[in-house]
């Protein structure tokens, strides 16, 4: 048993199938790919990763299948020194698969199977709403069912835990309670452009887009837009500010977004007192090490990896 966590994941857990070409199929089109290999995903167990690879106390809170898939991820969890307490396997759905295509330029295009991830309920939170409410930051996503993930943000929220909510994949009908109980909203161009209908392909549109969310209810808004870095505003200073990252040639795009939350999450837990700017800062720094390398949390650096003026 893990001592109290410092951050907690409800999320989901997905087995990547990753396979590389040169480029991307056309519809009805099969091409021969040069690499595949199969690696540890989902966006909840991503940004769980990396917080833990950061030095975060971290739990998460998912369901996987008892099958192979569903054994390696609990090894893997062990692993990274992430507590599997509220880690659950069931017999009734197969552990969630992304099916990942990836090509030279390390852009990808993925559908994923939810399985057991569907299967995280009312039940499982409540056991876990121990470890939740002392907890310092909660994250949650949209690859498990909507209204668990909003039921977790509500525990978290009522015991003043600071929660970060990553609307993805996005959903156009998005209950509005989400953006009220979000102390930071995170989401990518494409994810805001769901949301809000806005059109985001610069910074100033995702200034725009950001707007839009902070009028539906969130506190502050962060929009990432990969190799640009992000744009945040807030409540409080809803004047748009467009942070940059550091250019750097990517292999893999896979899974930098949720390098960025995890790495978010680690310093809103372990260092409350720096500006959400500079956390933004440091975390596009590290989700900018997680291009350069293939594979999703195969990417994610470990703290003794980095530079230690991110820490």
């Amino acid at each position: 048993m893990q001592a109290d966590p410092e951050v907690v994941v409800v999320g989901s857990c997905m087995t990547d199938l990753v396979s590389v070409s040169t480029r991307l199929p056309n519809i009805g089109e099969t091409i021969h790919g040069h690499k595949f290999f199969i690696g540890f995903g989902g966006k909840g167990a991503n940004q769980c990763i990396q917080a833990a690879r950061l030095g975060a106390k971290v739990s998460m809170i998912c369901k996987v299948g008892k099958d192979s898939f569903g054994n390696d991820y609990v090894e893997n969890f062990i692993k990274n020194s992430v507590s599997t307490d509220f880690v659950g396997q069931t017999g009734d759905a197969a552990t969630g698969v992304a099916s990942i295509m990836v090509n030279n330029e390390g852009q990808n295009a993925i559908i994923i199977v939810a399985g057991a991830n569907l299967l995280l309920d009312s039940e499982d939170l409540k056991k876990a709403a121990g470890s939740i409410s002392q907890a310092k930051v909660m994250v949650c996503q949209l690859e498990i069912t909507p209204a668990v993930s909003l039921e977790a943000l509500k525990i978290a929220h009522t015991s003043g835990v600071k929660t970060i909510f990553n609307p993805a994949p996005a959903i156009s009908d998005l209950d509005p309670q989400f953006y009220i109980y979000s102390d930071v909203f995170c989401c990518n161009e494409s994810e805001a452009e769901i949301l809000t209908g806005f059109l985001v392909r610069y910074p100033a549109d995702a200034g725009k887009a950001g707007s839009m969310l902070i009028e539906k209810g969130c506190k502050l808004v962060i929009v990432t837009l990969g190799a640009e870095g992000c744009v945040v505003l807030s409540a409080e200073d809803t004047t748009p500010k467009h942070i940059p990252t550091r250019q750097v040639k990517a292999v893999d795009t896979t899974g930098a977004g949720d390098s960025f939350v995890g790495a978010l999450a680690f310093y809103m837990a372990r260092y409350p007192d720096l500006s959400i700017n500079e956390m933004i800062k440091r975390s596009n720094s590290i989700a900018s090490v997680s291009v350069l390398a293939a594979g999703t949390q195969a990417s994610y650096p470990f703290k003794k990896e980095l530079p230690q003026d991110l820490f």
